[in-house]
Order: C-alpha cells, then structure tokens, then sequence
C-alpha cells in the first residue's frame, strides 16, 4: 500500500516533467518559425504599404494602408515578364538536365563496385564545398572561349556545375535505401537489371527525385552573382531584375519587396503542386550510407 501510495507521485513528476519538455520543443519551434517566417512577412508588408510608408524610420509591424501601386511601378521597371520566362527556362531545364543525369550516376554509384568509386564520392563532396565565388573567373574565361557568354545555354552549363553534385549525393541517399534484394527478386523473376530498375526502384524513388528536383529549382531560381556575371542586361534572369531599383538616386524599397513577391509566385506554386511528395520524400530515411 504504501509503495503504491510512493509511486503515484513519482508517476505524476514524470508526466509532468514530460509536458514541460513538450512545451518547451513546441516553444522552441514557434521561435524558429517567427525567425524564419518574419522577413517574408515583413517583404508582403512593405509590398502593400504606400511607398512613403516603406522608409519611414518609425515602421508600423502592422500596415494601416494597403495599395497595389507597388506592383504596377515594379512591371513598369525593366523586363519583368522576360527576366521571370528566362529564369523559369534557365531553372527548368537545370532541374531536367540534373535528375536524369544525377539518377544514372547516383545509380551507378549505390549499387555498382567499381575502381575510384570513393574517389568520386569524395571528389562530388569536395567540388560542393568549394565557393561559387572563387569559380567565376575560371566559368567566366571558359564560356567565353567556347562561345557561350550571354546565352541562356551558357548559364544552364554553369548551373549544372554545382547542382548537379548536390543531385548525386541526394539521390544516391534514396538509392541506399532501396534495399538490393527487391531488384534481386525482380530479377530473379525474369526482369533484366534494367527492368527491374524501372518497375521497382523507379516508383520508390519518386517522392526522393520529387524533393530533389524542388530543391535543385529553388537553387537555380534564387541564384544571383553568376547570372549578374554572365549575363547582360537584356538576357537578365529575375533576380538580378531586382538590382534595377536600386540607382544613384536610392533604392525604391516598396517596389522591390512587390517585386520580390511576384518572384516568390512561382516557387510558392511548385511548393503547393509537389507538397505531399516533397513530405513523403524529407521523410524517407534519405540520411542511410
């Protein structure tokens, strides 16, 4: 009697303690989001604010007037409409390039034996680590010897040099955790290696490629310095479209965040079309070899 009339309040610091813990990940959580979500917030806040309202040095959190003349002076600035078609292309076409060609060699990679094999892997780690910034000098000689300064095309071999290993690697995670022996048994009933890729690993990796191919857009999407290199003003891609409001004469604040906001359409769009495979996908063990 006098255990049980012990244990009970041993039980009851214990649950306790486990709401408290709970409470305090779940607070840590809302923090990161208010952190995360509060500049986003603020560029949608100083889009719909008067212009005035944008560079007042007492700024209200919550705006007391909404106006779209922001938007209208923004597609007055520059090409919008061909910086965001170029961008769309130039991302598009990366993502493309970069899942069929990152599949084989992640493929390759997981499930064959061969000489160097660590060597790649390393070398794909190493070439991820190197900063884009010391590699524009170097892309800049090259695509202009071979004819390719100022083309989108250029800029698409460019892009692939470094989300194309961020490709590989991620895939190559998803592959490993395929187990073999499903292929085996493909194989064994009468597919080739080829067939067995395609109708058993090919499906299970759909939510993996979906997640990648997100992240290898919004990559391309947000990239600035090599498309400010690379690129003149009248073949420019939507992020460097955001330097026209900046002049000698200042910055237009307002039309920026509105046009930032209409940049950020597209990827909130592929978020929405792609949102289940891209959980399926964060969530399938991709962390395995």
């Amino acid at each position: 009697m006098a255990a049980s009339t012990a244990a009970a309040p041993a039980a009851t610091r214990v649950k306790t303690a486990r709401k408290k813990t709970k409470l305090g990940w779940n607070l840590l959580g809302l923090l990161v989001f208010v952190t995360a979500g509060f500049p986003v917030y603020w560029m949608l806040n100083t889009a719909f604010k008067p212009a005035k309202d944008a560079i007042d040095p007492d700024p209200h959190l919550f705006p007391t007037n909404f106006t779209l003349d922001n938007f209208k002076r923004a597609l007055q600035i520059g090409d919008f409409w061909g910086s965001i078609g170029r961008s769309l292309t130039v991302s598009v076409v990366v993502v493309l390039i970069g899942i069929a060609v990152g599949l084989l060699a992640a493929l390759a990679i997981s499930r064959f034996a061969f000489r160097g094999r660590k060597i790649v892997i390393v070398g794909i780690l190493a070439v991820q680590m190197v900063p884009l910034v010391a590699m524009i000098i170097p892309v800049f000689l090259l695509l202009n010897d071979l004819g390719q300064y100022d083309k989108l095309s250029g800029l698409i071999i460019t892009y692939l040099t470094f989300i194309l290993p961020f490709t590989v690697w991620t895939l190559r995670g998803f592959i490993v955790n395929v187990p073999k022996e499903l292929e085996e048994a493909a194989m064994v009933d009468g597919c080739s290696r080829t067939g067995a890729f395609i109708r058993v690993v090919f499906p299970l990796l759909a939510p993996g490629m979906v997640a990648t191919s997100v992240y290898g857009f919004i990559q391309a999407w947000n990239e600035y310095l090599y498309a400010l290199m690379l690129m003149s003003q009248n073949h420019q891609t939507a992020t460097v479209w955001l330097s026209n409001f900046t002049t000698q004469h200042g910055t237009e604040y307002a039309p920026m965040m509105a046009g930032s906001t209409m940049m950020a359409v597209p990827i909130v769009i592929l978020f929405l079309l792609v949102q289940r495979k891209m959980a399926a996908g964060l969530t399938a063990g991709a962390v395995k070899g």
